[in-house]
């Protein structure tokens, strides 16, 4: 008699045949990761989301620990809550932004100021760069911008390798507000005019809000701009909380963008 454990273990080879059925793209997976890797993402329930976390291992080198860990915090679904602002003229990448981004990590009180919040994110640099994704270096702090006269400030500047351009990142401590998107654009002509270099693409901004007002977005339209607008959390819901707020964040972007699917002329 079969026991248990092989029963088990015959289901789960059964579930890797039918879901993996491309002999080329298993034998690409399997040269990098392991059958326990596979047990992990078995249980997906889409194939987009199986193979953007069998890239993400690839890429990073994850582990199976940290592989479960970017699966248990939707890495996949923020990053599609995210695309769902990019329109198909935008300079924005699909793929290099989350919303929301979890700053559990950092480690903030209740109570903090944007400037708690830069000084905790540089405190914990290599934390935040792989909760930000792959690819981003750290170039400065308060980058100083001299225009007409006055001196400006943009809270953090990355660069990243695979993109191939300036990322400038200004932080909200309250809801979004739609002046910030002249800030913002502001100094991105700056970047682009006196610090992009020969062979990178145009710098693109990220605003940071720690409650997002999606509909200003979306009339704002900041995509066509190079903005991508996304929340924070400093705190990490309990996993029920979390994965039915991710959810609904899910939807929510989804039932948008079908709408304005709906707007374009046919």
């Amino acid at each position: 008699m079969v026991g248990a454990l092989e029963e088990k273990n015959l289901r789960r080879m059964i579930q890797f045949a039918e879901q993996f059925a491309d002999e080329k793209i298993v034998a690409s997976l399997s040269r990098q990761l392991s059958w326990s890797h596979f047990l992990a993402l078995i249980p997906l329930k889409s194939a987009e989301a199986k193979m953007f976390y069998a890239r993400e291992s690839m890429n990073g080198s994850l582990g199976v620990r940290e592989l479960r860990r970017l699966i248990s915090r939707k890495a996949f679904e923020r990053k599609e809550i995210a695309d769902t602002q990019i329109t198909p003229d935008s300079p924005l990448p699909i793929g290099a932004f989350k919303d929301p981004y979890l700053f559990d990590i950092l480690g903030l009180k209740d109570e903090y100021f944007e400037a708690d919040l830069e000084a905790a994110i540089l405190r914990e640099l290599e934390k935040f760069i792989l909760e930000f994704g792959k690819g981003f270096a750290f170039v400065e702090r308060q980058k100083r911008m001299i225009i007409d006269g006055d001196d400006y400030h943009l809270d953090l500047l990355f660069y990243n390798r695979y993109l191939k351009r300036l990322v400038a990142v200004e932080l909200k401590q309250g809801k979004f507000q739609a002046e910030y998107t002249g800030q913002m654009k502001l100094y991105l002509g700056w970047l682009d005019k006196y610090e992009r270099q020969d062979g990178e693409n145009a710098p693109v901004g990220l605003i940071l809000c720690a409650e997002s007002s999606r509909e200003q977005i979306e009339l704002l339209k900041l995509d066509r701009d190079g903005i991508m607008v996304a929340e924070y959390w400093t705190a990490l819901p309990p996993k029920k909380e979390f994965e039915t707020k991710i959810r609904a964040l899910l939807v929510e972007a989804q039932e948008r963008l079908e709408q304005r699917k709906l707007l374009l002329p046919g």
